[in-house]
């Protein structure tokens, strides 16, 4: 009798654990909260809530825009790296992922560990553009003006570690030319500075720029993708303008604490692709002069690695420091 009460009491075991599994719901089971490590209005901002809308309209939960700004996004990215690993606290990152590691002495997470990357959403190339005034119609022409009047230009650009500004060191250091940066506190006034022939010479964001290369108050020489981009056809990338290994783009990505599950990345991951391939995302990207990328988990980290050693490198010999 001993024998068939424990033969019932294994079966029961095994049958309440078949239901239990059975009964188990696929990620999410709850709200997700996006944290945006920088203030409304900007172009992460505005991307993440385009993705975390489609992100909630397919997979039945809220997943919920916070922004969490201060210190170039050091805040918000350290909430994300100090989470618990489940999937219900995600970042969505702009190129401060990969800048930040050099750019401050102390940041409080590290961006290789903490962090299991998920996808690179959308990317937007930097432009190197010129007052018209200015006697170069190609980057080689303005290589040959620089070189012949050391220490007479400068460039323009939206701030300290910003993509374009880092863009801006890179060109000037592999081509070893004697031009003066000139960070501003955002693109409007690094802009406004070169429409004005104060700074003759910019580095700066795609978006921002466009409408003023169109309208012809800025020459557009060139742009860092390595691709030529769909808002400024006619204008080559720098590698086609014969300057090799000065691609940058300002990305967009999402990534979630380390540790999280597998199967919560795979989810994340196989959405984004989903929701960046719909037609009126990829036009609502466009219309932010971004392009849809939302590369596989291990190709994300892979350019994290690469560009922070990268950019590493441009800081260090630039000698960029963040007060």
């Amino acid at each position: 009798m001993t024998r068939v009460v424990r033969a019932l009491a294994a079966l029961l075991v095994c049958f309440a654990g078949f239901v239990g599994s059975a009964g188990a719901q696929p990620y999410p089971t709850k709200p997700v909260r996006v944290i945006v490590p920088f203030a409304p209005g900007g172009p992460t901002d505005v991307i993440a809530r385009i993705v975390a809308q489609k992100l909630s309209e397919n997979l039945g939960q809220q997943f919920v825009v916070e922004n969490r700004a201060g210190a170039g996004g050091n805040i918000g990215m350290a909430a994300v790296a100090k989470a618990a690993p489940d999937g219900y606290m995600v970042l969505f990152s702009s190129s401060s992922i990969v800048v930040n590691p050099s750019l401050y002495a102390n940041i409080p997470f590290d961006a290789l560990k903490d962090f299991a990357p998920v996808s690179y959403v959308a990317a937007s190339p930097n432009v190197l553009v010129v007052h018209p005034s200015v006697d170069a119609r190609t980057v080689r022409e303005l290589i040959a003006l620089i070189k012949a009047g050391p220490g007479k230009f400068s460039f323009a650009t939206p701030g300290i570690g910003t993509t374009p500004d880092l863009s801006g060191h890179l060109f000037k250091l592999a081509l070893g030319l004697d031009l003066v940066g000139v960070p501003f506190n955002g693109a409007g006034p690094a802009i406004t500075s070169t429409i004005g022939n104060q700074t003759p010479i910019a580095f700066t964001a795609l978006p921002p720029t466009t409408p003023h290369v169109k309208s012809g108050a800025l020459r557009a020489l060139a742009v860092t993708s390595k691709t030529r981009s769909s808002a400024l056809p006619d204008v080559p990338t720098l590698a086609e303008a014969g300057i090799a290994d000065q691609e940058s783009d300002t990305l967009q990505g999402v990534l979630v604490p380390a540790g999280t599950p597998k199967e919560v990345i795979d989810t994340l991951h196989r959405e984004i692709v989903k929701s960046v391939a719909l037609p009126d995302v990829k036009e609502r990207l466009a219309g932010l002069g971004f392009n849809a990328v939302a590369n596989r988990p291990e190709e994300f980290a892979a350019q994290i690695r690469a560009e922070i050693t990268k950019w590493g490198k441009v800081v260090k010999d630039a000698n960029i420091k963040v007060e």
